[in-house]
């Protein structure tokens, strides 16, 4: 699938813990690549005509449950708004899973989880909130994200773990945009556990008309 690249609207590389935004019109098609394997990548979905309405985690998984379907992310899924709408569908996927539970880092969850010595590592709610900035909002504006190419299972007590992520290196899942959205990327910095192999790497995020 290659060719698509050729007509590229946007293809770019996003360093290693870095955050990345863009906005794709309705119908325009994401691919977010897994460069070198077990990186997670954490995002926000906004409706660009309206930021009021953005990604619920909630609505995505209620509307999945109710067709039958699982508590992660694949193929097929599609990601829901606050009001039910549909934002953007996955329509291509080599890692089979992506998370939609377990929340973004942050410097207060990382001292809760792994003790003061991190609280001042960086974390994915750092990069959502620069990339917020530059849309007029902020941390009132952080919502539920979808962790793509991490893996967390739900052991039989409930409990969510991070285990070690799946994805091969060049492995991508691809979104198609059903409305104008605007797109926040937190290329996930932790080091902490294992969703990264405990070694952050760049990935690339390309955009094409389908």
């Amino acid at each position: 699938m290659e060719h698509h690249f050729d007509a590229a609207i946007l293809d770019v590389v996003v360093p290693a813990r870095a955050p990345f935004s863009a906005t794709l019109k309705a119908g325009q098609v994401l691919r977010i690549i897994d460069l070198e394997g077990q990186q997670a990548v954490d995002a926000l979905f906004y409706s660009a005509a309206d930021p009021g309405e953005r990604y619920s985690a909630q609505d995505t998984l209620a509307a999945q449950a109710r067709a039958g379907g699982r508590y992660d992310l694949s193929a097929g899924s599609v990601l829901r708004s606050n009001e039910g709408r549909a934002m953007a569908t996955i329509i291509a996927d080599t890692c089979g899973f992506h998370d939609t539970s377990a929340g973004a880092c942050s410097c207060e969850s990382n001292t809760v989880r792994f003790g003061y010595a991190t609280r001042f590592m960086h974390a994915c709610r750092e990069n959502f909130l620069t990339e917020l900035a530059k849309y007029g909002m902020d941390k009132r504006d952080l919502v539920s994200n979808v962790n793509f190419f991490m893996n967390v299972p739900i052991r039989p007590d409930g409990e969510l773990t991070v285990d070690d992520g799946v994805s091969a290196p060049g492995g991508y899942v691809e979104l198609r945009a059903e409305m104008d959205l605007l797109v926040l990327i937190s290329n996930c910095p932790q080091v902490n556990n294992p969703c990264n192999g405990f070694r952050p790497t760049p990935i690339r995020c390309v955009v094409w008309e389908p």
